[in-house]
């Protein structure tokens, strides 16, 4: 029997509600089990759910100094049970670096992750393949020295949230705060000289290529992957004719959120907007629903759980995607999954998931008039919405679904390891 081929997946955060890296690796690692791969998984705090299909899930613990620095809980970066625990190296590397406002988290991370794995490699044990989520610290290139293959899945660079953190910038001190917290000179230094950066769109792909200086000939656009058993139509959901759903955060420039609240304005007076959205009374889109005279026709959620997000999409007439850019754009692929319609900017990857899809239309970025127009277009016909939500379903599981994705991963890998056996080969 030939040996499985063995898979070193490295995140320096696993869970799921803690971002897309973390539903990323769940669900990748999953696909790639049930495809025969042997996956091991080493993952910093917030730990993932379990994963009974891998071999192996060993949890690289750290004081989780940058949380408590975001959440001002400064008493507990100092552990109470072993103060002196915040003294050894990493750890105070650490505490120091979130006082001052850096992202210490990937540097570190990837720094425990090469001590663990090089320890391993000491007493034997190798892999074929090491995947890094996300991470792009320095560590992966002490362990591609080792000869070990890596590659990397980068959705969208960090120039893309620093860009958007500039918008929302109101002084020179939160400008600076921008320009220190974000860790782009490593990960682009990192991105350059690992095996490949796998991405989940064209878009992306050039914005790497352009941000970070990857040769383009380094990325792989494998699409990002959606859940299409949990995402998907119930019949006996009752559509709200007049019920318009977004999900996105008015706090980011980056999702459009004003300009949909100004197109609502100029819909039709029986259509109703939805927000999943912090539905704190500081939130600026009560603001701005309030300029436009439509507060009474917004409601904003606040977060919700998972299920009763699926509720939304199953019983929303369509969904609005007015972002201003995106690296992927998920919740308009989940929209389509559910068999609902979507109205999107044509920004960044959001043109090429339309087109894939096929389950909505686009319109131009930051244009109020054009997206109201769209909505008013797709709430005035039902039976082109049932068209376009049946359509979308039926393609975001032909080019979207996890099965899919992990397959795509894996021809990825088969092109790196083949390469690096050329290289063996000649240096033999």
């Amino acid at each position: 029997m030939a040996r499985k081929t063995r898979l070193c997946f490295v995140a320096y955060r696993g869970n799921m509600n803690c971002g897309g890296q973390g539903v990323y690796l769940w669900f990748l690692c999953r696909e790639l089990a049930a495809l025969g791969f042997e996956v091991d998984v080493f993952v910093g705090p917030p730990y993932p759910d379990p994963m009974p299909f891998a071999a192996r899930v060993q949890r690289l613990e750290n004081q989780e100094h940058w949380a408590k620095w975001f959440t001002h809980d400064y008493g507990g970066m100092i552990p109470k049970r072993n103060p002196l625990a915040a003294l050894s190296p990493m750890n105070f590397y650490e505490l120091a670096a979130s006082r001052l406002g850096f992202l210490p988290e990937p540097f570190a991370f990837s720094m425990r992750v090469f001590r663990t794995l090089a320890a391993r490699m000491r007493e034997g044990e190798r892999w074929d393949l090491i995947h890094d989520v996300q991470c792009l610290g320095y560590g992966l290139l002490g362990l591609r020295a080792l000869g070990i293959p890596v590659v990397t899945t980068v959705h969208h660079p960090l120039t893309v949230d620093r860009r958007a953190s500039f918008i929302r910038d109101t002084n020179l001190t939160e400008a600076l705060g921008t320009m220190q917290f974000y860790p782009i000179g490593m990960q682009s230094f990192v991105a350059r000289r690992i095996d490949r950066v796998l991405t989940s769109s064209e878009c992306s792909a050039g914005q790497i290529a352009a941000d970070f200086g990857v040769p383009r000939q380094q990325i792989r656009n494998v699409w990002n992957g959606l859940d299409t058993d949990l995402f998907s139509p119930d019949a006996s959901v009752a559509r709200d004719p007049h019920k318009v759903l977004c999900v996105g955060r008015a706090s980011d420039p980056n999702k459009g959120i004003r300009s949909l609240i100004e197109a609502i304005a100029q819909t039709d007076a029986s259509t109703r907007l939805t927000l999943i959205d912090n539905d704190h009374p500081e939130n600026e889109v009560f603001k701005w629903a309030r300029a436009a005279g439509v507060i009474d026709r917004i409601e904003v959620t606040g977060r919700v759980p998972q299920q009763e997000l699926i509720r939304h999409y199953r019983s929303a007439s369509l969904v609005a995607v007015p972002s201003r850019y995106e690296g992927f754009g998920l919740p308009a692929v989940e929209a389509m999954a559910c068999g609902t319609p979507v109205v999107a900017c044509e920004a960044g990857a959001l043109r090429e998931v339309m087109q894939q899809a096929g389950g909505g239309i686009t319109v131009p970025i930051d244009d109020s008039k054009a997206l109201a127009h769209g909505i008013d277009e797709l709430m005035g016909h039902p039976e082109r919405r049932q068209s376009l939500g049946e359509t979308g379903r039926r393609k975001v599981c032909d080019v979207f679904s996890w099965p899919r994705i992990a397959r795509r991963t894996a021809e990825v890998y088969a092109e790196v390891l083949e390469e690096r056996c050329r290289q063996v080969e000649r240096r033999a």
